[in-house]
C-alpha cells in the first residue's frame, strides 16, 4: 500500500482529502504545517506528497526545497489555492512535479496521483538504487552486484530507512520507536547490534557507508 502525506493546514480539508485517500487504497498521513511533516518523514517513508504553499512558518515553496535536499525523487503535488503563473513557475522550479488549484476535485486528484506513480516507476516497483546496490521494498530484497545479500526484516527495514535519507542522522531512539514494539524490552543500544550486523553482511558494498554519529546514532554516507 503506498503512503501519501498530505501536508495542509486546513484540519477539515486535511481530515477530507486524508479520508478520502484512505478509502481509494492509499495510506495518508496528514500534517498541518512542514515542521510536523519533517517529524513524519523521519518516522515513515512515504510514496508522494501532496502540500499546500500558503502554510504558518515554513512556506509550501521553502518546505519543497528541503524535501528535494533530502529525497530527489518522490513525487510532489502542490494543492493550493494560488493561481497565479509566478507561483506554478517557482513551484516547478524548486520541485514540484504537478499542481492543483483549490477547490480540488477529489476524482481529479486520484487520476493525478495514479499518474505520479506511474511517472516514478514507483506503482511497478519501488526500488532503491545506490551504485551496485539495489533493495526492492515490495519484495524485501537486497542485492550487491546482483548478488542477493540475505537480510532480516529488520535489518532490511533499518538499512532502507538509511538509504532513503543519505547523510541524515537517525538516533537509536528513533529507529527504536520505528522498528521495535513499545513494550520491548531491548534497549536502545541494541540498534548497534543491528549495525553491527549490516556492516558485516555489506562488507564488499562500496557504493555507501553506515557512519556511527558519536553521541547519537547513525547515518548513511553514499560515496
Amino acid at each position: 500500500m503506498f503512503k501519501i502525506l498530505v501536508v495542509e493546514d486546513d484540519k477539515e480539508l486535511n481530515h477530507s482529502v486524508c479520508s478520502f485517500l484512505n478509502q481509494s487504497g492509499y495510506e495518508a498521513t496528514g500534517c498541518l504545517g512542514a515542521e510536523e511533516a519533517f517529524d513524519a518523514m523521519y518516522e515513515a517513508v512515504f510514496d508522494l506528497i501532496i502540500s499546500d504553499i500558503m502554510m504558518p512558518d515554513i512556506d509550501g515553496f521553502e518546505f519543497v526545497k528541503s524535501v528535494r535536499e533530502l529525497n530527489e525523487d518522490i513525487p510532489i503535488l502542490f494543492m493550493t489555492a494560488r493561481d497565479d503563473f509566478t507561483a506554478k513557475q517557482r513551484g516547478y522550479r524548486v520541485g514540484v512535479d504537478d499542481y492543483m488549484v483549490k477547490p480540488i476535485d477529489l476524482d481529479e486528484l486520484f487520476l493525478r496521483i495514479g499518474a505520479l506513480l506511474r511517472r516514478a516507476k514507483i506503482a511497478s516497483s519501488r526500488k532503491l538504487e545506490v551504485g551496485a546496490f539495489v533493495m526492492d521494498a515490495d519484495e524485501h530484497t537486497a542485492y550487491w552486484q546482483g548478488e542477493e545479500i540475505a537480510l532480516t526484516n529488520r535489518e532490511f527495514s533499518l538499512l532502507y530507512k538509511l538509504l532513503s535519507y543519505p547523510k541524515k542522522t537517525f538516533t537509536r531512539s528513533q529507529l527504536m520507536d520505528e522498528f521495535w514494539d513499545a513494550d520491548t524490552a531491548s534497549g536502545p543500544r541494541t540498534v548497534d547490534v543491528y549495525m553491527t550486523k549490516l556492516r558485516g553482511k555489506l562488507a564488499d558494498c562500496d557504493s555507501f557507508e553506515i557512519v556511527t554519529v558519536h553521541g547519537l546514532g547513525y547515518k548513511a554516507v553514499l560515496k
